[in-house]
């Protein structure tokens, strides 16, 4: 399988993203990146006793090299192991120049995103995903955050990595439940992008829940192209970008609502889709077969259908804190058709029939 190359276009900002096997060991783009800084590893307590010592082969020219271990999960991604992080940088004496790499899922790039964006007001990073989620999504792109009790991801920055290396091996390592949370995130950007890449996935459903190499790195492959286009033309979420965050109004109140790492992000999101395209049908834009069809991909990608048992009002109030609500009145990401969205607030009747069917 050969590495294939695509980039992020930002102008000064711009940086590749290289998906293939065996990127961790020897990397030349790294290893340049690295060469003669202060280097930190963020990972956890799991992925790094899996990959750090690889991955410090290409981390071998740095003038000082730290790792950094923190809890595994989403209920640590918060501002305790994010005062860790800063702990550590300020007694090693890590200055301006430094480089930080994060190593693992999307909380472990999340983090370290954040961290990298607010030290000395602004240090590199690199971003080397382990879990599929992390490889098709949140890895590229710049938004980087911690969550907040009262909502997810809700205290963070824009901060474009310099590199992200997604090596597919990583994914063999991956348990079942992990694997079908990052194809929730797949399963979005055929949704709301690309049809064709969409009916793709659909039938290589069992290739992709089964770890198969190609089938994997194609699906990273088109992923991120689809986020690298919506990220290029809208780098700060002014427009375009919402769109990204189909599923996720729903997705991100069930997170919060359950608890931080009670369901995994892709599992919440899986739930969070069926629930948004519900609400499309009920405003009058998507087709009813449209809906039936998502949720079957979603379920037989092993993700949930229905969101949690709540009353209407709880997921009213976890909804209302949400980057795109307005002054508490929460908006939705909703389809029109497959490759088709649109932004909006909706009736509280329409809402309160999508809870009544969706959830329980």
């Amino acid at each position: 399988m050969t590495v294939r190359e695509l980039r992020i276009p930002l102008g000064e900002r711009s940086y590749p993203i290289l998906i293939g096997p065996g990127l961790l060991s020897g990397n030349d783009a790294l290893a340049g990146l690295a060469r003669g800084r202060q280097v930190a590893v963020v990972t956890n307590d799991t992925v790094g006793g899996l990959y750090e010592a690889r991955l410090a082969a290409s981390l071998a020219g740095a003038a000082a090299l730290v790792s950094i271990r923190l809890p595994d999960g989403e209920a640590y991604k918060n501002w305790e192991s994010l005062d860790r992080v800063f702990e550590r940088l300020l007694r090693e004496r890590f200055d301006r120049r430094c480089l930080l790499v994060a190593l693992g899922g999307g909380v472990i790039g999340d983090l370290t995103g954040f961290a990298a964006a607010v030290y000395q007001r602004g240090v590199d990073f690199v971003q080397v995903p382990t879990t599929l989620l992390a490889q098709v999504d949140s890895s590229v792109g710049g938004k980087t955050a911690i969550n907040h009790p009262l909502g997810k991801n809700m205290i963070g920055a824009f901060h474009q990595p310099k590199l992200v290396l997604a090596d597919v091996g990583t994914l063999r390592t991956l348990p079942p439940r992990e694997l079908s949370a990052g194809l929730a995130e797949t399963i979005k950007h055929g949704a709301i992008a690309d049809p064709a890449y969409l009916e793709r996935l659909e039938r290589d459903l069992a290739a992709l829940r089964a770890c198969d190499g190609a089938a994997l790195a194609d699906a990273i492959r088109r992923s991120c192209e689809i986020k690298a286009a919506v990220v290029a033309a809208d780098e700060r979420e002014a427009g375009l970008r919402a769109t990204l965050n189909f599923g996720h109004t729903f997705g991100h109140a069930i997170e919060a609502g359950l608890g931080y790492g009670h369901w995994l992000h892709g599992e919440a999101v899986g739930a969070g889709m069926v629930m948004a395209a519900d609400l499309s049908c009920r405003v009058g834009l998507l087709d009813a077969p449209s809906l039936e069809r998502l949720r079957g991909t979603i379920a037989a990608a092993g993700l949930p259908v229905r969101g949690p048992a709540w009353p209407f009002e709880r997921y009213l109030e976890l909804m209302s804190v949400d980057k795109k609500a307005r002054q508490g009145t929460p908006e939705f990401v909703l389809l029109e058709r497959f490759g088709a969205t649109r932004v909006q607030s909706v009736a509280e009747a329409q809402l309160r029939a999508t809870l009544a069917a969706c959830t329980g």
